[in-house]
């Protein structure tokens, strides 16, 4: 057989190649997680956020053999974090633990300021659904919604009203109290729920909104007074606690949710193999305990009540389009 210079060349430079192109294809064949993942929480520690995402980071981890670790990333309501998580590699290994703001109600409140577009983000899973809390520091006399509105309406912006931050559900859900009773509040937006809720035990913030799980340990024990919870049926967690509609205000509604995306070119099969394990560990009877302990819901997208990515991505959609109307009739900025 004749050689050629040119073919042997051609050979060389494929063996010269070969060691190059081995780690690239090696990474692209290895089965998803091989390392430890990231879930990125775009909120302080101590939230409702972050208590989500630990749980489920311990659970992911026991499921997928690797650790799952939370990192805290917090800043603009959501969007510093959540933003971090859509320009990483989209490899399966950053993960963004999303929530209302975030993943719905920012897209209207910033406008031309977002950071980032929904179709940037894959759904993976809903991890769980809650109510959130209207509540006052002990120090101010008034003992139902009702009585708050007419104690504000006698000192018109006197009183300071708390939130976990801008384009937070906290923040809308104010924003909607103040508009349905025709009240003046001034809104203070913390970095996170823990900072705000120091602030309102102390009596410098009069009156607050949070998600059940990460304040109801202090209106359990008597640290700061309930007034009301934003869904339609008692919570379970608080039964003594009255709606919003049975305290007189049945369209201050809103409910918080908490799930799990990742970076938009994410290889699907690593989406669908992340939204199966989310499923199977919110079904998990410890983990329904928890959430329900903590006053959240199950995600129940799903016949089964479960969750998939599928039905994650629908549910986000129609959220993007009900707290944009939200916003709209409430007058609420990210400013």
């Amino acid at each position: 057989m004749i050689v050629t210079r040119r073919a042997t060349l051609a050979a060389g430079a494929g063996l010269l190649a070969a060691p190059a192109l081995a780690p690239r294809l090696s990474r692209a064949q290895e089965a998803w997680p091989a390392r430890t993942v990231r879930l990125v929480v775009p909120f302080t520690p101590a939230g409702t956020t972050d208590i989500a995402a630990r749980i489920l980071a311990e659970r992911l981890t026991q499921r997928l053999g690797q650790n799952v670790i939370v990192e805290n990333r917090p800043g603009a309501g959501g969007n510093i974090g959540s933003d971090a998580v859509v320009k990483a590699d989209p490899d399966g290994y950053t993960l963004l633990m999303c929530t209302v703001s975030s993943g719905a109600i920012n897209y209207s409140l910033y406008g031309a300021k977002m950071p980032y577009k929904p179709e940037e983000l894959a759904a993976a899973g809903l991890m769980l659904q809650v109510p959130n809390a209207i509540f006052v520091t002990n120090g101010l006399p008034v003992k139902t919604l009702k009585e708050l509105v007419d104690y504000v309406k006698a000192r018109p912006g006197q009183l300071n009203n708390g939130s976990s931050g801008i384009g937070t559900s906290l923040h809308l859900t104010g924003e909607l109290l103040k508009s349905v009773a025709g009240i003046q509040m001034q809104h203070i937006p913390f970095r996170g729920a823990g900072p705000m809720l120091q602030e309102v035990i102390a009596g410098r913030i009069e009156v607050a909104v949070d998600n059940l799980p990460s304040v109801i340990g202090h209106l359990r024990e008597g640290r700061l007074r309930p007034l009301a919870v934003t869904t339609k049926q008692r919570s379970p967690a608080l039964p003594d606690v009255p709606t919003t509609a049975e305290a007189g205000f049945p369209d201050v509604e809103a409910t918080a949710w908490f799930g799990v995306q990742a970076p938009a070119r994410t290889p699907r099969p690593i989406v669908e193999r992340l939204g199966a394990e989310i499923d199977a560990v919110v079904k998990e009877p410890e983990t329904r305990a928890k959430v329900a302990d903590l006053g959240g819901m199950a995600p129940g997208l799903t016949a089964d009540g479960g969750t998939s990515p599928a039905e994650f991505e629908r549910f986000i959609r129609a959220e993007i389009a009900k707290w944009t109307e939200v916003v709209r009739k409430s007058g609420a900025t990210a400013e």
